[in-house]
């Protein structure tokens, strides 16, 4: 594996970086990696993790890593459609220049599993977690749970919808947001979910798209935009609106009665890692009793039950959660993205 000149190894950052990076907190094709220092890890024990998670996340979770093993951890972080073309770009010049794939969505990782890219291994604790975000051929494995949700400003909104149904009555003409599914992962497994559902489908999404929703450039600036009130009412991942609603912002959330879709931000190993069991290491502590809970503390809902939930946050099974099947998925989500061009483009 080559070594990457735009690196960041996150044990290094310090005030300065913190600063520079600060608005780095979500996914978008824009983000890069600026260089770092050394790591403070074994430099003969350093991993490559290529990341859409928002920077301050990934930074706590890999500090907290380095610190317990000693391994060190330089990371490349961007929305998930510019980590893909750049591991496209490396496949047709040489080899992946990451060790560790920490991304999005499912049908990324089915994808790659079936073109050979990943290497088989399942996490120590797999018997502990969700069986659902366990790849059953073990190439891949879910490290939180990430619902996408209906946020609303409860300045601007008295009653609030419930269902993705309530989303196309006319009186949300104009005042809907959502994330660009050409940029957010999330947003683009949504919407193949979305066509794949029962009762919503294609007819549903042109009865959205009358109702001239704002497309936003991913699920960030789709919170924002919510708790400013400048859109009412916004289509989000759930635990942007935990940690507006904790700022003080005045937004709140509801789960589609109709159905939840989720990601799993799964990790895999690439199978040309020249560093396996670091690696190995990485997707063991993500998964971890430790590792869910920085996962619950960062808002996340986590992928296994022994370690709680974010505070006012509800359990899995309490929620009607889509779970379709993977495969139909993947083979339909770059179909999806051009219908939601089409009709909202």
């Amino acid at each position: 594996m080559r070594p990457l000149p735009c690196l960041v190894s996150v044990a290094a950052l310090g005030t300065v970086a913190a600063f520079t990076l600060a608005g780095c907190s979500e996914p978008a094709a824009s983000d890069t990696a600026t260089p770092g220092a050394p790591s403070s890890g074994d430099p003969n024990r350093t991993i490559t993790v290529y990341t859409s998670e928002p920077q301050a996340k990934i930074d706590e979770l890999v500090a907290e890593f380095e610190a317990e093993t000693g391994i060190g951890v330089e990371v490349f972080r961007a929305g998930t459609g510019d980590l893909t073309a750049r591991i496209e770009a490396e496949r047709t010049t040489g080899e992946i220049g990451a060790d560790v794939l920490l991304a999005a969505d499912a049908p990324t990782f089915e994808n790659y599993k079936l073109d050979g890219l990943l290497r088989q291994y399942t996490p120590a604790d797999a018997d502990a977690m969700n069986p659902g975000v366990v790849d059953p051929e073990g190439y891949y494995v879910g490290t939180r749970v990430i619902p996408t949700v209906i946020a609303y400003n409860t300045t601007a909104i008295d009653s609030p919808p419930t269902s993705w149904k309530d989303l196309t009555d006319p009186s949300y003409l104009g005042r809907i947001t959502l994330p660009n599914p050409n940029v957010s992962g999330a947003a683009a497994f949504t919407t193949a979910v979305w066509l794949d559902t029962p009762g919503l489908g294609e007819e549903w999404l042109a009865e959205l798209a009358a109702n001239e929703p704002t497309v936003a450039e991913s699920n960030g600036p789709v919170g924002q935009a919510v708790a400013a009130g400048t859109q009412p009412v916004g289509i989000v991942v759930d635990y942007l609106v935990r940690e507006l609603a904790a700022k003080g912002s005045p937004i709140a959330l509801s789960y589609p009665t109709d159905g939840v879709p989720y990601i799993t931000q799964p990790a895999g190993i690439f199978d040309d890692s020249d560093n396996v069991e670091a690696a190995q290491e990485f997707v063991d502590f993500l998964v971890s009793r430790r590792g869910q809970e920085i996962a619950v503390s960062q808002q996340y809902l986590p992928v296994r039950a022994d370690v709680g939930t974010p505070e006012g946050a509800p359990a899995l099974s309490e929620l009607t959660l889509l779970t379709p099947d993977l495969r139909t998925i993947t083979d339909l989500q770059d179909e999806a993205v051009r219908k939601f061009d089409d009709l909202l483009g």
